[in-house]
């Protein structure tokens, strides 16, 4: 039987962030691919819901980092909490 879903949705509503010089769009471009990469690399767990306010646990980043960088680690940290690896508030 398949369980491997065919699509995946997920849905930020908001972002912010305070203290970055990069172009808002850059890094969301950046997150996007970085996000759809590590998930069709490594997945997600099958049937997992994950909702969350707050997502923390990301360390500390340097206010000069580019749009792709900011962009990749963010993408990162929310790959983590969607496979249940990473630090999530509710």
């Amino acid at each position: 039987m398949d369980v491997n879903p065919r699509e995946i949705h997920v849905d930020i509503g908001e972002l912010a962030l305070t203290g970055f010089r990069a172009d808002p769009e850059r890094v969301s471009a950046a997150f996007t691919r970085e996000l759809t990469r590590l998930i069709e690399r490594h997945g997600v767990p099958a049937g997992a819901s994950w909702t969350a306010e707050t997502l923390t646990g990301l360390p500390p980043l340097p206010p000069g980092l580019s749009a792709r960088r900011l962009g990749q680690e963010l993408a990162r940290a929310v790959h983590a909490g969607l496979s249940g690896h990473g630090e999530v508030t509710r």
